[in-house]
């Protein structure tokens, strides 16, 4: 059974969480820690930033195809 609190997806729990968080240190050292966490932030948010522009593009495309294919109602035959 799987911890519905998993951070990571696969990675069960607490141990295995904390095991990751020990290696990134011993291999960063605690100086670069904060750095490293920044530039993971700013990499989030300009990609959550460019998945939203790109989204409300293709939006915006859908909407403007959808305004072009509408079809006037048909004239009256009153007109013969």
């Amino acid at each position: 059974m799987t911890n519905p609190f998993a951070i990571i997806p696969g990675v069960t729990g607490g141990w295995e969480l904390l095991l990751i968080l020990a290696l990134v240190l011993l291999l960063f050292g605690p100086k670069r820690l904060p750095e490293i966490a920044e530039a993971m932030g700013k990499s989030i948010r300009k990609f959550k930033s460019a998945t939203n522009k790109a989204t409300d593009d293709v939006k915006r495309e859908l909407d403007d195809v959808a305004r072009e294919a509408k079809v006037d109602p048909p004239a009256d035959d009153n007109d013969k």
